[in-house]
């Protein structure tokens, strides 16, 4: 998720996005039949091997690119990228096996989408981090915030549980010692030293929510898609691996042939260090290279 492409989010028609991501889908699976059946019913997997990206976050779509460009070769497949706005659609895609992968999901939040949905998802290697930052219009620093401050967080159960840990670990509040601290909620914080006000917002928006609060965190990726400069950000913790985002197989195809390739494809030293010295205005700073934390 990193810009300097002067993305711009945009309010769209529910109609329209609801036909856009329907005829989406309907082509996608329309290939998978057509291409991926044998006469059997079994899915075969080519050498070409679609991959999931989130089309607001153009850096997993880097990723896909510079693996196909100068790693999967050597593997012996290709891949390519394809976009998806409805995460629920694209794992139902990979479950089912009309797309080979997805790389957009932490373990957290694959955990909420099989419970809600019952997908046979299974994760493989780790592949990078999102960067999460505090950002402010009215503070150039987080010891400037005041007690009181109201601060905005994602409302989606697993990257809230990400803000409010990583707030934590900065010492700002502290969690319930009974929970599992990267799942926690607002009713799990059991210390506020500063008497901060959260207020709950879908992660897309919370860089158009900036000005009316004093804090708001989130990924660094939306940040830059909102057209929010990296000067606003006040605090730029280091993002835990417990939050790094997947390679999701469907469960049943992990022993295929080609699914295997992939899987070594992504593992491949190559792409660590494509993270860590990337000048990729796209990538740089806000995926990152899996940390040990």
């Amino acid at each position: 998720m990193a810009q300097d492409v002067h993305f711009e989010i945009k309010k769209r028609s529910p109609v329209r996005y609801a036909i856009t991501a329907v005829a989406t889908l309907a082509l996608i699976v329309g290939a998978f039949y057509i291409a991926r059946f044998e006469t059997s019913g079994e899915v075969v997997f080519g050498k070409t091997l679609k991959v999931h990206y989130s089309p607001s976050y153009a850096g997993e779509e880097r990723i896909i690119k510079f693996i196909n460009d100068h790693v999967a070769p050597d593997y012996g497949i290709a891949l390519e990228a394809v976009p998806l706005t409805d995460g629920t659609q694209a794992d139902r895609a990979v479950a089912e096996g009309a797309l080979a992968a997805s790389i957009y999901q932490h373990q957290w939040w694959l955990k909420q989408v099989i419970e809600a949905n019952g997908f046979e998802l299974t994760p493989t290697q780790t592949v990078f981090q999102w960067g999460f930052g505090l950002y402010s219009d009215k503070y150039e620093s987080i010891a400037a915030v005041p007690n009181g401050a109201l601060v905005a967080l994602p409302s989606d159960g697993a990257n809230q549980g990400q803000a409010l840990w990583l707030l934590e670990r900065a010492g700002l509040l502290g969690l319930d010692k009974n929970i599992e601290a990267r799942t926690a909620k607002l009713k799990d914080i059991a210390e506020n030293p500063h008497n901060f006000q959260f207020k709950e917002f879908e992660l897309e928006t919370l860089p158009r929510v900036l000005e009316s609060v004093d804090v708001s965190i989130g990924y660094i990726s939306n940040f830059d898609a909102g057209k929010v400069p990296r000067s606003k950000g006040i605090l730029f913790p280091k993002a835990p691996a417990t939050f790094a985002c997947q390679l999701v197989i469907g469960t049943k195809f992990l022993n295929d042939p080609n699914i295997i390739k992939l899987r070594q494809a992504f593992a491949d030293k190559r792409v660590e260090n494509y993270l860590r010295t990337t000048d990729d205005p796209l990538v740089a700073g806000v995926l990152t290279a899996v940390s040990e934390d």
